[in-house]
Order: structure tokens, then C-alpha cells, then sequence
């Protein structure tokens, strides 16, 4: 249990302040006090504001109005510790923006290590090599020193984005959704080090959408919607006071008007049989490291797969061979539609009958194009808006929208989204073409629960309606829709500790 807090005194006061991004103002007359010895959850549904929020406190968003006091002495990019998706996002994205002065340095083989990310920013006049073995041994990762971070598992990365932040001793650290595309055993053992840290004295401020992940050491909760607190308060107060369905309640539901989006492509796909993804003893490999080992496996129209595995087990790699994305796709028997790939096919052609969404997609669609624009990009396969698009297709992204529940969206600028509405918008691209093969890679994440719920009745619909074939990875069983018929799953091999069987059986079996 936590210390009493009764005696507490002010870290970081917030007081009637709002936020400004972009040249828009968010979150106006917002007030909010952390103390000594208080551990916070930071709840609300999509768009509410949280990262906003611990983003003012980390100062990464600036404050427009009111006052934001910190009482320490320390400067707050040292005292305040941040970690979420994005800073792993960005930190993969410059290392792979390296590669091509490594090429012309001949050093193509020097990739950045977990050593040399801890050693940037050191702060203090503790020896820099007994500092970064004391946080890799608070996250239990000291094994991973001399690793390449761009071979991390997305759990190994996560741990090492919190020994990072530990680098600073910080007094408080915020972790913005921590748990977010990490498989069960991942999860888990991310929990279990927060409690480890919250017993070596860090004080926490955790924000999530899955009330499963709040430990038991948090003591307070603050509650957000429409980008106004509507609670703030000791955990028991606000859990008595909270009605959480309420909380999320979004009014939105997959309306029956749906089928008039889909039919059109239903009448059209009288396919029969036809193999969509063919693989013949697909093996990927970096170095003397396996990701997958000779797979055989193909996929038929009308069947729906999900793809399961704990991180790092090879299911992204999988999906890049089939999208193009990993150049080793050349090197093996993969048809696609049909068609070898690597024997002239125009990739245009095999993206046309193809939506993709991923995490690494969502982070890589930086472009200053509102809500709507995005969606209608899907018609053409592209990272922002080129083409003049038609009348009905313009009809249509509406439409989506509109079952997605963001028509409010429709104009404004994507990089100025939470990352919750930013894949609602992206899930709207994928499916506003009605593509043959539609690949979505953990498309809940980052999504509140009513909106987890309506994009997995949505996902589950359109199996069902035969509008589009799919293939769906998520690390959350619980999740996996009805009408899924087929399972890949990565399973570990007893004998070898780098590789991963696939696995493939009925789902019903």
C-alpha cells in the first residue's frame, strides 16, 4: 500500500491553465495538483486530452494560459521522466534515419545499442557506467547492453524506454500507456516493474484505457472528458463516484446502415476458392537470428485469420512479407493474388486490393492533411492526398466516418489527433475502398473501451458480411471476432531459444 498522503507537499501544480496545439487551445481552466507519495491514473476516453495533459507536465506541450508550477529546484527535463508509443516510435524512426550515413561511411553494420541510447542526456556525477547497470538492473534487462535497439522486442523496448527515463532519477515518472501492443507475459512483467520501481520511491503517473491495468499501488485517479477534469481525487473517492460505462459512453454503434457501404462489393466477389496468400518454406533471417523458419501457409477467399505470438515471435515480419514492406519477401516463394511476387507484378496493383494498418503505419502517416483527407488517401494508396477525389468517393469517406462515429474529425488536421482518434481514422482508409485482403495489426490499440468495442463489432461485421477477407493480429484473446475462422500462431520451440514455430489449425477446432 502507498504512504499516507496527508502530510504531502506539492510537486507540480497545475493551476487554471490551458494547452495550446498547433494553433489550436485545448483543455481550458484545467487545475491539478501532484504531492509527495501520490501515485495518479490518468483516465478518459479518445481525444479526452491525458497525453495533452502529461505532456504540459513533461513540457513537451505549452502552456497557453494560467500557471504551471514545479516545486523542486531541478530543471523538469531532468526531474520529469516520460515514456509512451510515440517516443518509441521516434527513437526506432532516427536510428533507421542513420542508415544512410552509415552506408557511406562503409559502417552499415553499427546500429545504435541499448548502451548508447542510456548514455545520451547524462545527468549527474554518478560514473555513467555504474548508472546505466543500476537502471537495467531495476528493469531486469542488464542482459540487453551490448543489444542493438532496432532488434528489441517491442517489451524489451518498452522496458529499456523506462530505464531511460530512470537515467534522470526523476521524481516523477510518467508513463503514457505503457502496456500498448505488449503481449500477456510482456504486460505482466511491465507491471511488475512499476511496483518494483513505486517500492524503490518513484512516484507514478500512469495513463491507460484499460481499468485491468491500474496496480494496486495507485492511489489517485483524475478522470477526463470533452477536455475538461470531471473528477480528481483519492482512488476510492473516484471509483465511488465515476460511473466508468459512463465514462466512455461514446453513443456510437455500428449502425445497420452499414450493409449499404458493403453491398456493392458483396455482389462482385463470387471468388469461390481462390488462394489469396500463398507461402512455400518463407524463412526470414537478420544475421544468425531466425524471425520465421520455413512456413508453409496459405490463405483462402472467405476465410478470416488472426495471427498470434508474443513479441518479438515474427507476426509484423509475417505481415510485411505479404504487404511488401520487408525486402526478403524477393528471396522466397510468396504469391500474392496469385502473382510471385518479384516476377514483374506492379505493386500498385497488389496495394490497390490490400488495407494495412499497423502501429508503425499510424506513426509513419505524418502529413498536415485533415481527418478527412486521410481517409480519401486510402483510395489511392497513399501517405497524404495527391489525386482529386469523385463525388462518391468524398460520399463515402463521409459515410465512414460517420459509422466510425468521428464525422467531428472530418476537419481536422491528423497530426493534431489523439493517437486513439488517429487510428479510427486510419481504420476509416482502410476499409473506405472495401479492399479484398484487409491486415489489421493490433487495431485496437490505443482505443478506449466503447471505441475497442464498436471497431471490433465493425471488424466483425465485415468478416461476416464477406465485404473483405481478414487477417487480424492482437495480443488480447478476449478480442479475437467471431468470425474468424482460421488461427497462425507462434509458438516457441522447446529446444532452440531464438525461434518460433507457426502453428496453424481451424479456430473452432
Amino acid at each position: 500500500m502507498t504512504e499516507s498522503t496527508s502530510h504531502s507537499k506539492p510537486l507540480v501544480t497545475l493551476k487554471d491553465i490551458t494547452l495550446r496545439l498547433g494553433s489550436s487551445l485545448y483543455l481550458p481552466h484545467t487545475s491539478w495538483e501532484i504531492k509527495t507519495n501520490q501515485h495518479w491514473a490518468v483516465l478518459g476516453p479518445n481525444g479526452s486530452g491525458k497525453s495533452s495533459l502529461v505532456g504540459a507536465i513533461a513540457g513537451i506541450v505549452p502552456v497557453a494560459r494560467g500557471k504551471l508550477t514545479y516545486h523542486f529546484i531541478e530543471e523538469p527535463i531532468t526531474a520529469i521522466g516520460y515514456v509512451s508509443f510515440g517516443l518509441q516510435q521516434r527513437i526506432l524512426a532516427r536510428d533507421i534515419e542513420k542508415d544512410e550515413a552509415r552506408f557511406f561511411s562503409g559502417d552499415i553494420d553499427s546500429l545504435e545499442t541499448v548502451e548508447q541510447l542510456l548514455s545520451e542526456d547524462t545527468i549527474g556525477n554518478e560514473a555513467i557506467s555504474d548508472r546505466i547497470d543500476r537502471v537495467l538492473h531495476l528493469m531486469g534487462i542488464p542482459h540487453l547492453l551490448n543489444r542493438e535497439i532496432r532488434y528489441l522486442s517491442t517489451g524489451e523496448m518498452r522496458k529499456l524506454l523506462i530505464a531511460r527515463a530512470l537515467m534522470k532519477d526523476p521524481k516523477i515518472l510518467i508513463l503514457d500507456e505503457p502496456f500498448d501492443g505488449l503481449d500477456q507475459h510482456s504486460r505482466n512483467k511491465i507491471k511488475n516493474s512499476i511496483i518494483d520501481l513505486i517500492g524503490h520511491g518513484f512516484q507514478i503517473v500512469l495513463v491507460t484505457h484499460r481499468m485491468d491495468e491500474l496496480i494496486p499501488h495507485i492511489s489517485h485517479v483524475l478522470c477526463l472528458k470533452e477536455g475538461k477534469i470531471i473528477m480528481q481525487g483519492s482512488r476510492d473517492k473516484v471509483f465511488e463516484s465515476v460511473k466508468f460505462d459512463r465514462l466512455y459512453d461514446n453513443g456510437n454503434s455500428i449502425p445497420e446502415a452499414l450493409s449499404l457501404l458493403t453491398e456493392p462489393f458483396n455482389i462482385s466477389r463470387n471468388m469461390g476458392n481462390q488462394v489469396l496468400i500463398e507461402m512455400k518454406g518463407a524463412s526470414v533471417k537478420y544475421g544468425e537470428k531466425t524471425i520465421i523458419n520455413n512456413l508453409d501457409w496459405t490463405v483462402r477467399h472467405n476465410e478470416n485469420w488472426a495471427v498470434a505470438g508474443p513479441n518479438g515471435a515474427g507476426k509484423s515480419t509475417l505481415l510485411k512479407l505479404i504487404v511488401g514492406d520487408n525486402q526478403q519477401v524477393y528471396s522466397n516463394k510468396v504469391r500474392i493474388f496469385g502473382k510471385i511476387r518479384g516476377s514483374g507484378e506492379s505493386i500498385w496493383e497488389i496495394k490497390n486490393k490490400i488495407g494495412y494498418i499497423s502501429s508503425e503505419f499510424q506513426f509513419g502517416y505524418r502529413k498536415r492533411i485533415n481527418a478527412v483527407e486521410v481517409v480519401l488517401s486510402g483510395f489511392f494508396d497513399s501517405i497524404g492526398l495527391y489525386r482529386t477525389a469523385s463525388a462518391s468517393q468524398i460520399d463515402t469517406a463521409r459515410e465512414w466516418l460517420n459509422t466510425l462515429g468521428i464525422t467531428h474529425l472530418k476537419n481536422r488536421r491528423f497530426d493534431s489527433l489523439s493517437d486513439g482518434e488517429k487510428r479510427l481514422v486510419l481504420i476509416a482508409r482502410v476499409l473506405v475502398k472495401s479492399p479484398l485482403l484487409v491486415i489489421l495489426d493490433e487495431p485496437c490499440q490505443g482505443l478506449d473501451p466503447a471505441n475497442r468495442k464498436m471497431v471490433l463489432d465493425l471488424v466483425d461485421f465485415v468478416g461476416h458480411s464477406g465485404m473483405s477477407n481478414l487477417l487480424f493480429v492482437t495480443h488480447h484473446a478476449n478480442e479475437i471476432p467471431s468470425c474468424i475462422t482460421h488461427m497462425l500462431e507462434f509458438k516457441k520451440q522447446p529446444s532452440k531459444d531464438s525461434e518460433y514455430r507457426a502453428i496453424i489449425y481451424p479456430r473452432n477446432r
